[in-house]
């Protein structure tokens, strides 16, 4: 852990530890002047993760259409974010949840990937752009989980059946869309205003149907989200059929990370594409 003792030049007056996830420790800090800040840390941290992270959350602000946390400053070890009081999302801010990140992911990237490695944690994987993202999704997200998440022979066959054929699961070729790259519920903050933040990114050009898959995996943030989403930008055909292929990355990710049932989840998601795939 790594707590900076001022943050933009303004001395650290009290902290107290607050929730913050499974990766990070998390930290409400006064500094000097009155203002408060949200800042996150591990000790473990490679060199420029949180400098990445805060270039992510204002690539995503960049288009208007869905807030994140203002970047006060990114240490070596340690983020500082504009402190958000939590609330409870809304029927109004579960659609502009939908709609703004329709616009989001609209606003688009320059090809599929980053450049420098996505990182969940210590856990960092390849994100060389790609001229499809099935390819970019077969080789730089499900093969190299392969070795680290612990499965089982029949799970790893599995996994390497839907890389073999990813092409005709992937579905119809969409251009790159500015995702954030790990939207689960809890990475959607709830604003007192009931309108939503988006927290916590991995941020790169992907598929937008990957954002949305996700949001399914651990329970949607509200039953308004998606038809808000299709109605400002419809899907393309057997959408629905694809997101046990795009839940397959995060299942992955949680079996490397962190065992228990991941990693059968894993095998049974991978078995059932292969069979519906013929």
């Amino acid at each position: 852990m790594s707590l900076p003792v001022s943050v933009a030049g303004r001395a650290v007056r009290w902290r107290r530890r607050v929730a913050g996830g499974d990766l990070n420790e998390a930290w409400r800090l006064e500094l000097a002047g009155g203002a408060v800040a949200f800042v996150k840390t591990r000790g473990a941290a490679a060199p420029g993760e949180y400098a990445a992270e805060a270039r992510g959350l204002r690539w995503l602000a960049a288009p208007g259409a869905l807030r994140t946390p203002q970047v006060i400053e990114a240490g070596e070890g340690w983020l500082a974010l504009a402190w958000v009081e939590p609330g409870t999302l809304s029927a109004a801010g579960e659609e502009e949840l939908g709609r703004g990140l329709a616009a989001t992911h609209a606003a688009g990237a320059d090809g599929f990937g980053a450049g420098a490695p996505l990182r969940f944690g210590a856990l960092a994987l390849p994100n060389e752009p790609h001229e499809s993202f099935a390819a970019f999704y077969a080789e730089n997200r499900l093969a190299p989980l392969l070795p680290r998440a612990g499965l089982s022979r029949a799970g790893r066959t599995a996994v390497e059946r839907v890389i073999a054929r990813i092409d005709e699961l992937a579905g119809p070729p969409e251009p790159p869309a500015r995702v954030h790259g790990d939207l689960w519920s809890g990475n959607v903050l709830a604003g007192a205003d009931g309108r939503p933040w988006l927290i916590d990114p991995v941020a790169h050009g992907g598929h937008r149907e990957v954002d949305l898959a996700m949001l399914e995996l651990f329970g949607a943030p509200g039953p308004r989200v998606l038809p808000a989403y299709r109605e400002a930008a419809p899907l393309a055909d057997r959408w629905e059929e694809r997101i046990p292929l795009w839940q397959l990355f995060p299942l992955l990710v949680h079996a490397t990370l962190f065992g228990g049932g991941y990693g059968g989840r894993v095998e049974t998601v991978a078995g059932e594409l292969v069979r519906r795939a013929g």
